[in-house]
């Protein structure tokens, strides 16, 4: 059966040689994070920090750092959800039907929480000044949950069914919270928290909300799980453990994990918000200073030999790009049962995810015409941003299965040949204007605010792609250092982006202007304009980062060629991307040199990370 609790999980790892100690004092503010970081790019073991200055708890770090490595934690219990899936099993129907679990798999049996009376969480009492404080990079806020469990029920219809256990990240102290009394919570657009907070102002009262760090690992996983509505993550989290979740009940608050190794509880005024941030994110960059809810604190619980479990966020690939995979191996093949047509989809990890999002989909519409062009694609393209988390992605790119049926979504090089090849500038940018975007995305025009593009391609091949630059690619004055990303796409350096007209940059205008229709440069589909070349085209992670996080669709797409027909905007030539730093973009993670100096240290000869970094 599945760890019951976070102790277990690393003596397990510890046993099997997949966890190394650490005993060497380190400081939770930068080192430890920097040596999380450093270890989880070489597919090394998971961290246990014995000695973190200041800090009387032990912190594991890396746990989920491979993928490899979530497979085994979960072992137990991958074969039986893998079967669910398969059965299209609707755990949904089983809570409302509960005598259905007699008739479904084992692995169903574990879907209900399992009330107590107690558990080892409630054993000790302790204060927020007293949690482990870790900070990950030099401009963060103060410190932050980095792998919270927030757990939120209606508060109109309360009871786990109606809960929802969330991933969103927690400010302890910092900016102008009070001192061991609040915390902030930064939860974002599609979050099911946002409809507990909805509830609780419309009935103007607060709502109550737990913070669980560690216990079982199923519950680390389960808060990041895109679950569908009306199904709870708790009941996921005993499917992936392989055992009820022991829920300890407390009359007038909310259940806490029995097993969990820490809890902060409280409520959420939802009239009361506070600056939060900055914080290194996902996409590379710092989220700045907005405002966001706060917790007001009223207990914090720890349980005996209690583990604080921390990871690093920053650009990717991190340790969450391995939760991203596991999810995708868990949930990949009901994707297609969802939205009719779609065959397969993949969020990019290394651009950020949410802001490119690559897709196999069906064009069956006209059969019979031999001139085909997107149709199909563009109605499952629309069904597609209409799916919750799926709803923010940026860039859509959209391809036929009849095409290409082996074609594999992974393969990212393969994907962008296939698309381009068959691009039709004309025809097949399809933009969303004025829409919602990722919170942490700063490409847009405001928090929240941005655009959209689906470009949909399909038919014949169009394009003879270069894989080489021509010697004689003369550029405009200003331009310069072309780059070839992939066979058809050329990165160039351009003026940098000192102010910003959205749409209308002159030097982007004046780059299209002045390219000849006779130029080599028109033989490339797709030219991204960026602040160094040689940066974005030296490996393929580059240049999806550049390209996909420093644009905004609607306000950063120029053309050669361009023409607006009947509001449909499109170019006869190559499509331009202004992929430059704006003035209003957020600025990127940066290492403490001083402190990878001191990583560098660990490394050597008789140091602890010797042979591993």
């Amino acid at each position: 059966m599945g760890y019951k609790t976070l102790a277990a999980c690393v003596a397990d790892l510890e046993k099997h040689k997949r966890l190394l100690r650490i005993n060497n004092e380190l400081d939770p503010y930068l080192e430890i994070g920097a040596v999380q970081r450093r270890v989880y790019a070489v597919g090394g073991p998971a961290l246990l920090f014995t000695r973190p200055t200041g800090c009387r708890f032990p912190l594991l770090g890396n746990l989920f750092g491979t993928l490899e490595r979530t497979r085994f934690i979960f072992r137990d219990t991958l074969d039986d959800i893998q079967l669910l899936v398969r059965l299209k099993l609707d755990p949904r129907e089983l809570l409302r039907h509960p005598a259905g679990l007699l008739k479904a798999p084992r692995a169903a049996l574990h879907l209900l929480p399992r009330s107590v009376g107690s558990g080892p969480i409630l054993q000790h009492r302790t204060s927020l000044d007293d949690l482990p404080k870790i900070v990950s990079w030099p401009r963060d806020g103060g410190p932050f949950v980095t792998l919270p469990q927030v757990y939120s029920e209606s508060a109109t219809h309360p009871g786990f069914r109606n809960g929802n256990l969330g991933m969103y990240r927690v400010q302890l102290s910092g900016n102008e919270y009070l001192q061991d009394v609040e915390v902030g919570l930064h939860y974002q657009l599609h979050r099911g928290i946002g409809a507990h907070h909805a509830e609780a102002l419309e009935v103007g009262k607060p709502f109550r909300v737990s913070i669980f760090i560690g216990g079982p690992p199923a519950m680390t996983v389960a808060a990041v799980m895109p679950l569908p509505e009306g199904l709870p993550e708790l009941s996921f989290a005993g499917l992936l453990a392989g055992h009820r979740m022991a829920m300890v009940a407390r009359g007038g608050r909310l259940p806490l994990p029995a097993e969990a190794d820490f809890c902060i509880t409280g409520t959420v005024n939802p009239n009361r918000i506070l600056p939060e941030g900055p914080f290194g994110d996902h996409l590379g960059y710092y989220s700045l200073v907005h405002d966001f809810p706060v917790l007001t604190v009223e207990e914090v619980f720890h349980r005996p030999g209690a583990i604080w479990p921390f990871t690093t966020v920053g650009r990717p690939p991190q340790e969450d790009t391995s939760f991203g995979a596991f999810i995708h191996e868990l949930t990949g093949d009901l994707i297609p049962t969802v939205i009719p047509g779609l065959k397969a989809v993949h969020a990019v990890d290394a651009a950020g995810v949410h802001p490119l999002l690559l897709a196999v989909g069906s064009e069956r519409y006209t059969p019979y015409d031999l001139r085909r062009s997107p149709q199909e694609l563009l109605t499952i393209g629309n069904a597609v941003l209409g799916q919750g988390q799926l709803s923010l992605a940026k860039y859509l790119f959209i391809v036929a299965h009849e095409d290409a049926p082996e074609l594999d979504l992974h393969d990212i090089p393969a994907f962008f040949r296939h698309l381009l090849e068959r691009v039709d500038w004309r025809r097949d940018l399809h933009f969303q204007t004025r829409t919602t975007m990722d919170t942490l995305d700063y490409s847009g025009d405001g928090l929240n605010r941005g655009s959209k593009v689906v470009v949909a391609a399909c038919g014949p091949a169009l394009w003879d792609l270069p894989t080489v630059l021509p010697p004689d690619l003369h550029l405009p004055d200003g331009f310069s250092v072309p780059r070839l990303c992939l066979p058809g796409v050329v990165a160039i350096t351009g003026p940098p982006c000192t102010s910003y007209r959205p749409g209308e940059e002159r030097e982007l205008e004046r780059f299209c202007r002045n390219i000849s229709p006779g130029s080599p440069v028109v033989t490339f589909p797709l030219i991204v304009i960026v602040d160094d070349s040689d940066f974005t085209a030296r490996t393929l992670n580059n240049f999806l980062w550049v390209t996909f996080t420093r644009s905004n669709p609607a306000a950063d797409l120029y053309g050669i060629g361009a023409a607006t027909v009947a509001k449909h905007w499109g170019c006869s030539g190559p499509l331009v991307i202004d992929a430059r730093s704006k003035p209003h973009h957020a600025p990127a993670l940066e290492d403490d040199p001083e402190v990878e100096r001191k990583v560098d240290e660990l490394g050597a000869p008789g140091g602890p990370l010797h042979g591993i970094i």
